[in-house]
């Protein structure tokens, strides 16, 4: 592989999505349909232009980085106060409709795939369970959609995945039988420690960081054009700053950008502008590599039971556990079918399949688990892109605020 041919690519991919984006989101085609297609395009299944192995190392830390500034930013631009007043939507599809989600992916998938052993069909719903609101971006950003409903669907997507990520890491560690955290840990305890070292340390970095900022921009200490770097560093600090206190970097990233952008009004206005044209640039970037990478790499492993499956994951294993978790939070059907449409499936499921792919790859079976992802990626990319806007406009005009 010849990364620099890949870079090149990118940067050319890069200007001339930038010159028609406008024109293309008249027809709905959104930014990762677009990215996406075209590394189809360029991978061995199209054009041959170049090739990228799935495991590679910088593939990796792309992803890895992207996932943490769309967390970081997504984060920043929710409104605290609003939180606090409606939690209550956030928590029921975090703490009900999570859990119902796995268990119904794993017991579907033992009646799909009734060859693989347990452990792995529990991990492939874990695979598939975080959502990514970067795929129906209109729905989160369309001021036409109510502001609690907005917000309840940026929340889950942000804190859904880094809850996900402990657990999933521990039942790695349970398949790969020698791993400590499976040993010398309970899996509660392990994913408890994840969780509230992560939220501290990142609420403590973003907050204090942002503190810290506003008080040298106040002295005249700052260049103008820095402010824009700090909230990028903060996401980056707070990521590697909890993974060495044993917390989960992306859960740190979550809260340092909720206590960023909710600390100055400036500051979040910052981050907004990085989410809006660097962000939203490695985003598009993760997409393009999964179908330059994912797809070829896991192509001769799709099967009709793959693709049924993926079906299933992006609607009815979604979607009825979303609803009952919603029951007697006094929401119509038509709000309770919205939040639990727009669950879709994207950078975080793709980050997830790397890391079990550089733990376990070389393991008999997950060959399926890669497909079973990567299709249903590859469908939630096209179904969510191009039903965001529509479902948006159809929804704003029947639930004005």
């Amino acid at each position: 592989m010849d990364e620099h041919i890949v870079i090149l690519v990118i940067a050319l991919i890069v200007l001339l999505y930038g010159y028609i984006s406008k024109w293309l989101a008249r027809f709905n085609i959104s930014g990762p349909m677009m990215f996406t297609g075209l590394g189809l395009l360029l991978s061995p299944l199209g054009l041959h232009i170049t090739q990228v192995q799935i495991d590679a190392e910088f593939v990796t830390i792309l992803v890895e980085i992207a996932l943490v500034f769309v967390l970081f930013s997504d984060a920043a631009l929710l409104d605290l106060k609003l939180l606090k007043q409606s939690w209550k939507l956030p928590a029921r599809l975090l703490f009900i409709g999570l859990p119902l989600t796995v268990v119904a992916g794993t017991f579907v998938a033992q009646q799909f795939f009734p060859d693989q052993p347990l452990t792995y069909l529990i991990l492939l719903a874990l695979l598939l369970t975080p959502t990514d609101a970067a795929l129906g971006k209109a729905v989160v950003s369309d001021p036409k959609v109510p502001k609690i409903i907005r917000s309840t669907i940026n929340v889950e997507s942000g804190l859904n995945d880094g809850i996900i990520f402990p657990v999933l890491l521990t039942v790695v560690a349970l398949i790969g039988s020698g791993v400590e955290h499976a040993q010398g840990h309970g899996w509660i305890g392990y994913v408890a420690e994840q969780i509230i070292f992560g939220a501290l340390v990142g609420g403590a970095v973003g907050y204090l960081g942002t503190r810290l900022q506003l008080a040298c921009s106040k002295r005249d200490w700052m260049v103008e054009s820095y402010q824009n770097l700090i909230p990028i560093a903060l996401a980056i600090l707070a990521y590697y700053l909890a993974e060495d206190f044993s917390g989960n970097g992306f859960i740190a990233a979550f809260f340092a950008g909720l206590y960023a952008g909710n600390t100055s009004e400036k500051t979040r206005s910052h981050i907004e502008d990085f989410a809006e044209s660097q962000g939203e640039l490695l985003v598009l970037i993760s997409f393009f590599i999964f179908g330059l990478a994912f797809v070829p790499n896991t192509l001769p492993f799709v099967t009709v039971e793959v693709v049924l499956y993926a079906l299933f994951s992006l609607t009815l294993l979604r979607m009825i556990p979303v609803m009952i978790s919603l029951i007697g939070a006094k929401l119509d059907i038509a709000t309770m079918a919205f939040i639990a449409w727009f669950g879709p499936r994207g950078i975080a499921s793709i980050l997830y399949v790397l890391i079990v792919a550089n733990d376990m790859g070389t393991i008999k079976g997950f060959e399926t688990l890669y497909a079973v992802v990567t299709v249903t990626v590859l469908m939630s990319i096209v179904a969510h892109g191009l039903s965001a806007q529509p479902l948006a406009n159809w929804y704003g005009k029947r639930h004005k605020e």
